[in-house]
C-alpha cells in the first residue's frame, strides 16, 4: 500500500509583497535600530558599571582567541582592528570617575552590539526567491528522472519534487494559524538538507509565507552560499561567539522580529542527530525568546499569539549518516573509534546522494504536530488555547500578576521549560516509523543478538560475511515489532508509515 499523494496548497498569503519577513527586510534599517536599543537597555538594566567593563573586557578577550584561533574566510577584514580600538578605549575608561566610566562602557557598548546586530539581520529579496523557487524546482523534478530520462531531457510522464514530499498531521490546523498569529515551526534536525526541503514543503506544498531561520555562518564561506542565503530571510547565527553581548543581541532579533509578526524557524536540538534518535534535550535559548516575546505583546494591549509548531522529519536514509554516525561513536567510545571527514559539502556527493534519496520509493516525510502556544497548551484552528482537561483558557492570565501582565524572569523560566518539555513529547508522539527504520532496527537486534560476548565496537568490527542471516529470521522479528509498533500507535504514542501498517500486513 503506498503513501498517500501529497495535496499540494495554494498560498494562504498570495502576494509575496505582503509577507510579514519581506516587510521586516523593507524595514531593516529601523529594526537593526531596535535590536540595538533593546540589548543596550537589557545589558545595562542588568549590570552595575564594574560588570559591564568586565563583560566588555571578556569579550573583547573571547573575540580575539576567535580571530587567531578560529579565522573564518567570512569574517570582516576589519575584525582585527575593530577590537583592538574597543580595547584601547577600554583600558583609557580603567581610570575614569563612575558616571565618565558609565558613558564610555555605554558607547563602547552600543559599537558592539551595532557590530553584531549588521552581522546577524539578513534581508529578503523577491527576485532571488523566485529565481531559487524555479532553480529548486527544475532542479529536483529533473533528478527525479534522470535515471529514466536523462537529466536534461524533457518529456510527459514526469515526477515531481511534491509527490516525494510525504505531509502529514496538523497542515490544515496550521494554515489557519497563519492567518490568525506568528508561527514558531521548531523541526527535528537529521540532516543538511533539512534547511533546504522544509523551505521548500513550506513554500510549494504547505502554501505558507516563507519563514525567517537561523543559518550558521560558516555557510557564507563560499560566495554562491553567502549570496543566496543573504538575500532569503536567513538570520546569521555564529556558533564560535559565546559571550554574553551576542548572545544577547541575537536573542534580541528573535524576540523583535517575533513581536513584528515575522514567522521564524529554528532547530531546537540546536545541531543535527548524531546517533539518529530524536532530540532528548532542546536548547532553551532562542525558545525563551517566543515566551517573553508573547508577554510583551500582551503588555503593548495586543492580543495577537505565537504559536509554536513541532515539525518531525523522517528519511529512509541519511546524506552524512556515516559522518554523524561515526562522530556519536567517538563521543562515546572516546579513543575507541577514529574520527571520518564530514565530506557532505563536496558537489559530485551532494548530487549523487540527492539522486539516490529521490529514487523511487525513498520518500520524504514530514510530521506537523499539534500546534501550541507558547506555554505548551494546544491550540485549535482558530487559535484558541485549551489545558490539559479541554477546558478553554486565556493565556494572557498567566503572565498577569494583581490584574496587570507583567514581566517575571523566573517565572518565563518555568514556561520555557515546559514548553521545551512538551515540543519533546510532541516530536516522540508525531514521529512517522517508516518502513526502513523497522527493517534496519530488526537487523541490528539481531546482529547483536548472534554476538552476544561482543560489544558495540566489536560488532561493527564484524566482517561483511557475519552480516548475513535468514530472511525467516528477519520477517520473525520485524512481525514482532510491528505487532508492538501498532500497540503504539492505537495508544497515540507514535505514528506508523502506511507501509508498515499495511504492506507487511
Amino acid at each position: 500500500m503506498d503513501e498517500p499523494k501529497t495535496r499540494v496548497y495554494p498560498h494562504v498569503i498570495p502576494n509575496i509583497e505582503d509577507w510579514p519577513i519581506f516587510h521586516l527586510s523593507e524595514d531593516r534599517r529601523n529594526f537593526i535600530q531596535e535590536i540595538d536599543r533593546f540589548t543596550l537597555d537589557r545589558l545595562e538594566s542588568s549590570h552595575s558599571t564594574n560588570a559591564l567593563s568586565d563583560l566588555i573586557a571578556q569579550t573583547v578577550y573571547l573575540e580575539r582567541i576567535r580571530i587567531r584561533e578560529e579565522p573564518w574566510k567570512v569574517d570582516p577584514p576589519t575584525d582585527r582592528q575593530f577590537w583592538s580600538r574597543i580595547r584601547k578605549r577600554l583600558v583609557l575608561s580603567l581610570d575614569q570617575e563612575d558616571e565618565a566610566a558609565a558613558k564610555n562602557n555605554g558607547e563602547l557598548l552600543k559599537q558592539i552590539i551595532h557590530r553584531y546586530s549588521e552581522e546577524i539581520v539578513g534581508t529578503f529579496r523577491i527576485q532571488t526567491f523566485l529565481f531559487a523557487r524555479k532553480f529548486l524546482t527544475f532542479f529536483f523534478n529533473r533528478l527525479l528522472q534522470a535515471k529514466q530520462r536523462g537529466f536534461f531531457r524533457l518529456g510527459g510522464g514526469r515526477r515531481r519534487l511534491s509527490e516525494k514530499l510525504i505531509v502529514r498531521g496538523e497542515l490544515e490546523k496550521v494554515r489557519s494559524l497563519a492567518t490568525k498569529g506568528t508561527l514558531v515551526i521548531v523541526p527535528t534536525h537529521f540532516s543538511n538538507l533539512d534547511s533546504i526541503l522544509i523551505g521548500y514543503a513550506i513554500d510549494l506544498v504547505a502554501g505558507l509565507p516563507s519563514f525567517s531561520y537561523g543559518a550558521g555562518l560558516n555557510l557564507y564561506n563560499t560566495g554562491y552560499t553567502a549570496y543566496f542565503m543573504n538575500r532569503l530571510g536567513a538570520y546569521r547565527v555564529d556558533r564560535r561567539k559565546k559571550n554574553e553581548i551576542y548572545l544577547e543581541t541575537l536573542k534580541a532579533m528573535s524576540n523583535l522580529s517575533l513581536q513584528r509578526g515575522t514567522n521564524s524557524l529554528f532547530f531546537p536540538g540546536g545541531t543535527r542527530s548524531r546517533s539518529g534518535m530524536l532530540e532528548n534535550r532542546v536548547k532553551l535559548g532562542l525558545l525563551s525568546t517566543t515566551v517573553e516575546a508573547q508577554r510583551l505583546l500582551f503588555q503593548k494591549g495586543q492580543d495577537r499569539k505565537i504559536f509554536i509548531v513541532p515539525l518531525v522529519t523522517s528519511y529512509h536514509f541519511v546524506l552524512e549518516a556515516q559522518f554523524l554516525i561515526e562522530q556519536y561513536l567517538r563521543q562515546i567510545g572516546k579513543e575507541r573509534f577514529i574520527k571520518a571527514q564530514d565530506d557532505f559539502f563536496s558537489p559530485f556527493r551532494l548530487f549523487r546522494f540527492a539522486w539516490q534519496v529521490l529514487a523511487e520509493g525513498n520518500d520524504i516525510t514530514f510530521s506537523f504536530g499539534q500546534p501550541m502556544d507558547v506555554l505548551g497548551n494546544p491550540v485549535d484552528a482558530e487559535g484558541n488555547s485549551f489545558d490539559s482537561y479541554g477546558n478553554r483558557i486565556e493565556l494572557s492570565e498567566y503572565f498577569e500578576w494583581k490584574g496587570q501582565v507583567q514581566e517575571d524572569l523566573q517565572r518565563e523560566s518555568e514556561y520555557t521549560k515546559m514548553l521545551g518539555d512538551k515540543i519533546l513529547e510532541r516530536f516522540r508522539k508525531d514521529n512517522i516509523v517508516l518502513s526502513s527504520h523497522l527493517v534496519a532496527f530488526a537487523a541490528f537486534e539481531i546482529l547483536k543478538k548472534e554476538n552476544t560476548r561482543l560489544d558495540l565496537y566489536g560488532v561493527l568490527r564484524l566482517p561483511p560475511d557475519d552480516y548475513v542471516f535468514s530472511y525467516e529470521i528477519l520477517s520473525e522479528v520485524v512481525g514482532k515489532l510491528r505487532e508492538e509498533l501498532l500497540r503504539m500507535e492505537k495508544d497515540e504514542e507514535i505514528r506508523l508509515s502506511e507501509a508498515i501498517r499495511g504492506r507487511f500486513a
